[in-house]
């Protein structure tokens, strides 16, 4: 948008054409058609083999190795893969899915229903992973200056 805008005042300064007539076109809600769920894939230009996929819905698990909860709590959303094959040459898999590795990179949402509804409305068939909540193990706790406690030994004590 800012570089037509830009095209079209350089056209303006060169004198072949004047900015209100460029920008004064006035729109119409008559015009606008109402699109219902999943039919934002067929307008989109997406070739039906790739509608009709089933997706998976899932919150990704912090990763073991970092403390951050930068990526917790997100949802994303990953194709189930359908076509993966040993590559004779190095032995490594290889897929020709087009959008194998597209969930690890983009669609990432900020709720649950966010991502149900971005499914639902390119038509796609969708499960839902629920979070994975650890089991917390309740242990009794030492009374507080009990000698069983690893501070203990560091405490000062006249």
């Amino acid at each position: 948008m800012a570089s037509f805008m830009r095209r079209g005042l350089r056209l303006t300064n060169l004198g072949h054409r004047s900015s209100t007539r460029l920008f004064s076109s006035s729109y119409s809600s008559d015009a606008l058609v109402e699109i219902k769920p999943g039919e934002v894939g067929i307008v989109s230009g997406i070739p039906e083999e790739h509608l009709r996929r089933r997706v998976v819905i899932y919150s990704p698990a912090r990763t073991a190795t970092q403390q951050g909860s930068g990526k917790v709590g997100r949802w994303k959303i990953n194709f189930l893969s359908t076509q993966k094959w040993e590559n004779p040459l190095m032995g490594w898999t290889s897929t020709g899915d087009p959008y194998a590795n597209v969930g690890d990179a983009g669609l990432s949402f900020d709720s649950e229903e966010a991502a149900k509804a971005f499914a639902e409305k390119y038509g796609w068939e969708y499960v839902v992973k629920k979070r994975h909540t650890p089991i917390l193990k309740v242990t009794k706790s030492c009374p507080p200056y009990s000698e069983t406690r690893f501070a203990h030994l560091f405490s000062y004590q006249p």
